[in-house]
Parts: C-alpha cells; sequence; structure tokens
C-alpha cells in the first residue's frame, strides 16, 4: 500500500509523512512549491498542484490512499481521478468551521465544505478531520514579537480557544489511514482544554523559562497583525472568530481520543516542543 500526502510543506502534512515512514509504509510527498524541510531521504517528491487539473492524474499512479490538503479550485479534478484510479480511502484535512452554524457562512468553512461535499459525492470512501484552531497558528501570531520583546499583543485575551498539536492530527490521520473503522465518517478534534490568549502567553513563557508580557491592543492593530500572516478575507473571519468568544470557554471535542485511543496532548506540551520558534 501506498500513501499520497499532499501539501507536504505543511506542519500537519509533514508529520503525517514521519509518522507514516516510523510504521514502515511506502509514502509519497507531494508538493506545488518543492520539497519540505526534512524530508526523509526514502520519500520520493511529487510535483502536484491542486489547482492545476493536469497534475492530478499522474499524481495518482500507483497511489492506494491519499491524505489530502483542501483546495476547492481542484476538488472536482481530483474526486474524478481518484475514482478513475481507484483510491480506497481519502483522508482530508478539513476545519471544524463547518460544524458550527454561526461561522459555516465564512471563507475558511467554504472552502473545506466544497471539497466535502465534492467526495460525497464522489463515491471514494473518506474520512473528514476537522480540527479547530492549530496551536501552530501561535507562532505566527505570538512569535515575532515574544522574539523581539517578550510580549504579546491581543485585542482578545480572554477569549478562549482550545489549540491542538500538529501532531495529534496527523497521527489521528494516520490511524484513519492504517487501521480500520474509520471510513465514512469525520470527527471534530481539539486540544484538551479550554485556554485564553493569557493562558497560552503563560504556557510559552514558562516554555522558555522567562516572563512574557500580554498587553491589550485594539482591534485595528489585531486585524494588522493577522494580515501580516494571511489573506485580508481570512483575517476578517478570525476575528469575527475571536470576537463574540470574549470569557466564553471554548468547547472541547474528543476525536482524538476517539481516533487515537489516548487524550490530546496538552497546549504546555506543545510549547516546550516549540520552545526553539520562541527563543
Amino acid at each position: 500500500m501506498t500513501v499520497l500526502v499532499t501539501g507536504a510543506r505543511g506542519a500537519v502534512a509533514r508529520e503525517v509523512i514521519r509518522q507514516l515512514v516510523a510504521e514502515g509504509e511506502p509514502v509519497r510527498a507531494a508538493s506545488r512549491a518543492g520539497a519540505p524541510a526534512g524530508l526523509p531521504p526514502q520519500v520520493p517528491l511529487i510535483s502536484l498542484d491542486l489547482g492545476v487539473p493536469a497534475t492530478i492524474a499522474p499524481a495518482l499512479t500507483g497511489i492506494d490512499k491519499v491524505f489530502l490538503y483542501a483546495e476547492p479550485a481542484g476538488a472536482a479534478e481530483f474526486a474524478e481521478a481518484a475514482r478513475a484510479a481507484a483510491i480506497e480511502h481519502v483522508v482530508l484535512l478539513s476545519s471544524a468551521s463547518i460544524a458550527y452554524p454561526s461561522v459555516r457562512t465564512n471563507s475558511i468553512a467554504e472552502r473545506h465544505a466544497i471539497v466535502e461535499r465534492t467526495l460525497l459525492n464522489s463515491g471514494v470512501p473518506y474520512t473528514f478531520l476537522r480540527p479547530g484552531l492549530f496551536a501552530t497558528n501561535t507562532i505566527s501570531r505570538f512569535a515575532p514579537s515574544v522574539r523581539a520583546e517578550r510580549v504579546v499583543r491581543t485585542a482578545f485575551p480572554d477569549t478562549a480557544s482550545a489549540p491542538i498539536h500538529e501532531r495529534d492530527i496527523a497521527e489521528a490521520a494516520v490511524t484513519a489511514l492504517l487501521r480500520p473503522g474509520h471510513r465514512n465518517t469525520d470527527y471534530l478534534l481539539s486540544g484538551p482544554e479550554s485556554l485564553t490568549a493569557r493562558d497560552q502567553v503563560a504556557a510559552i513563557g514558562a516554555a522558555l523559562g522567562e516572563a512574557v508580557t500580554l498587553e491589550v491592543v485594539g482591534l485595528r492593530a489585531e486585524r494588522a497583525e493577522l494580515g501580516k500572516t494571511m489573506p485580508p478575507a481570512f483575517a476578517d473571519v478570525m476575528v469575527s472568530f475571536y470576537e463574540p468568544g470574549s470569557g466564553q470557554p471554548a468547547e472541547v471535542h474528543d476525536g482524538v481520543q476517539r481516533i487515537t485511543g489516548h487524550p490530546a496532548t496538552p497546549f504546555s506540551r506543545w510549547a516546550e516542543d516549540h520552545v526553539a520558534d520562541f527563543r
């Protein structure tokens, strides 16, 4: 059995590759932008751009299962090619935003919903993994100012989330790909605890062994900061996500436990694993 991992430069996909290699499974990494850092030498790199239909069918030659990054532009072409190649199972990295009516119409939810709908209609066996906030988002949001000043600035110090370790998402994907019982279903994934931005900053400081200050800023500054690392439409979505939640606990989901058999990794452990990003 050979697994194709798309979006191979992403944090989750890189971890999926690492775990599949550790399991002794043949893997091919697919990327439109070159090899990811640390790609194991035994893993071939396939050129694949899901937005360019002509690249899809060749990438599926000799493939049995796929870990799929959600790209709506090529969803229909991928589904057609997957049917033609008799792909046994697709595990899609989707989004928890699909599950919440209040945010289901935003641009992040819609791009994932398009791919989910297309796969559902294709008849190709699937698993939809719907993680909430990635803990790795903390790197782009907080790390530059933590490295430079040991400070975090946010307009939402008391808005809670349940950030999930990329390793847990990857383990859920690998388990779904390799073990029985996960086809044609979906899972909501999150970290194991509801944490405010203050809590997350404290955990990063503890991992560093140094104090990190939190400063409250206005919405304009928050949106501008988010806009440095994502398109404006996505920055607006993130602001609309954070703003109503101040003071309310985040929902915690048990998808990691249900798939892997163990609880999700605490954010404090994630901060320790990524302390070099904040040095």
